[in-house]
C-alpha cells in the first residue's frame, strides 16, 4: 500500500455559521488542495468534511497518516466514540443522539477501506501544513459570509 499523508481543518463563522474545510494530501512530493464549505453549518461539522474529502480523493486502498486539530475527530476514532455511537444506533452513552451521524458513518466506511493513523497537532501552532489547511477552511467560509 501506499502511504499518504493527509492534513485538514475545519473553520466556521459564528457556530453554526459559514463554514468551510481545507485539506491537502502529500505523497511522493506532490501536494493537492482540497476545499469546500456550506453557508450554514458547524465547525465540527467541517472538520469531519475535511477529513472525509481527503480520504475520498484516494483512488485505492491507502496506508494513511491523517493530521487534524480537531479532538472532536481525532477522539471520536481513536477512542471509539463513533464506533460505538453507530453500534448504538447512533445514540451516546448519556442517552442523547449523537451528532453529525452522517458524517461519521461515511468516516467509518472510508476508515473500511483505507489503513488510517489518525494524529492530533495542536492548532494555530506555526504547523505549516495546518497553518495551510487553516488558510483553505477560513476562505471557504468568507466566500458564504460574503454572498449573502
Amino acid at each position: 500500500m501506499k502511504h499518504i499523508d493527509i492534513y485538514s481543518d475545519g473553520a466556521c463563522s459564528g457556530n453554526p455559521g459559514p463554514g468551510g474545510f481545507g485539506t491537502i494530501i502529500v505523497y511522493g512530493g506532490i501536494e493537492k488542495e482540497i476545499s469546500g464549505g456550506e453557508a450554514v453549518t458547524t465547525n465540527n461539522r467541517m472538520e469531519l468534511s475535511g477529513a472525509i474529502a481527503g480520504l475520498e480523493a484516494l483512488k485505492y486502498p491507502c496506508e494513511v497518516t491523517l493530521y487534524s486539530d480537531s479532538k472532536y475527530l481525532v477522539d471520536g476514532i481513536t477512542k471509539g466514540w463513533a464506533a460505538g455511537w453507530r453500534k448504538n444506533n447512533w445514540i451516546k452513552s448519556d442517552k442523547k443522539p449523537a451528532l453529525n451521524p452522517e458524517l461519521w458513518q461515511k468516516l467509518l466506511e472510508l476508515l473500511e477501506v483505507h489503513k488510517v493513523t489518525f494524529v492530533w497537532v495542536k492548532g494555530h501552532n506555526g504547523h505549516p501544513y495546518n497553518e495551510r489547511c487553516d488558510r483553505l477552511a477560513v476562505a471557504e467560509a468568507e466566500k458564504f459570509k460574503n454572498s449573502k
